[in-house]
């Protein structure tokens, strides 16, 4: 018999011009604690139709153990989450971080971070989320023959992050189904750059220049159509004196930057008065990543 527990934090990828690249670890966590039992698949703390063997810290679990060459035990799995679920901060990717790091630490930690996230890529399909949850901070991935490489870059301590995030779903299917399968030339030369200009802007806390470099042409285009609310969400959110403003991974949730807490305290104040669905979450960047307690 064997215990662990893994504390996993949210993220949020793509960051304008980052599309399926960038992402960033936020403050707010799920955690996953794993113990072995004499039969039988138990777990506790999500909804019913989440407890069974599909449920994405299982199946990565499992996944682990069959890349670690041993056959999945039972289990009991008990979740504690913070992370709201389909609302673009990677709840998904937390599940699975949380099941590949619990296989590993149960069974004596033969895989490092990279291997993980090679094998969470393989479960998860792309590894803009997983590699914040798993390394901590502001990270960029791309694929290369089938594995994820990922580099880590500094953000600034005086960046406060806000999210404006609604009560209903919007799941990363229907978001990628309205993407154009062909953009012209000058819409991909228009992301790079400002891709490349938001890295520096980050690290130095410029939100002049954060503001102008999340503009993008890839996803956030057509996806807007897709959240209800999100017009006045971004007008009350400049009212308050942001001027950062994004569509958090798939949406449905946003993500305002701001450089400092005034901004976040009258956010918190006014969005409910305009959107009473919605909430705002004031958070850090995470710079640990997945961690186990």
């Amino acid at each position: 018999m064997g215990r662990v527990t893994v504390r996993v934090p949210a993220t949020s990828a793509n960051l304008g011009p980052g599309f399926d690249s960038f992402g960033c670890a936020l403050a707010l966590y799920n955690t996953y604690t794993f113990e072995t039992i004499s039969g039988g698949l138990e777990i506790f703390g999500c909804p019913e139709e989440f407890r069974n063997r599909d449920n994405l810290s299982v199946v990565a679990y499992r996944y682990a153990m069959e890349a670690l060459g041993m056959e999945p035990e039972p289990l009991r799995l008990d979740i504690d989450a913070h992370i709201p679920v389909c609302r673009g901060l990677g709840s998904s990717s937390a599940m699975i971080i949380g099941g590949m790091m619990a296989a590993n630490a149960l069974h004596g930690s033969p895989l490092d971070k990279d291997e993980m996230l090679r094998l969470c890529t393989v479960v998860e399909g792309h590894p803009d989320n997983l590699a914040p949850a798993l390394y901590g901070g502001m990270t960029a991935s791309l694929m290369r023959e089938g594995r994820p490489v990922t580099a880590r870059f500094p953000l600034s301590d005086k960046l406060r992050f806000l999210a404006l995030v609604p009560d209903f779903p919007l799941s990363t299917q229907l978001a990628r189904s309205v993407l154009p399968q062909r953009v012209p030339f000058a819409d991909a030369v228009f992301n790079v750059s400002h891709a490349a200009l938001l890295l520096r802007a980050l690290e130095t806390a410029d939100t002049e220049m954060i503001a102008l470099a999340l503009d993008d042409r890839l996803h956030q285009p057509y996806r807007r159509g897709l959240i209800e609310g999100i017009d006045l969400a971004e007008q009350t959110a400049r009212e308050c004196g942001v001027t950062a403003f994004c569509i958090s991974g798939a949406g449905p949730t946003c993500l305002c930057i701001a450089d400092n807490d005034e901004v976040g305290e009258r956010l918190q104040a006014r969005l409910p008065q305009a959107l009473p669905n919605w909430q705002v979450l004031a958070l850090r960047l995470d710079t640990e990543g997945a961690k186990l307690l």
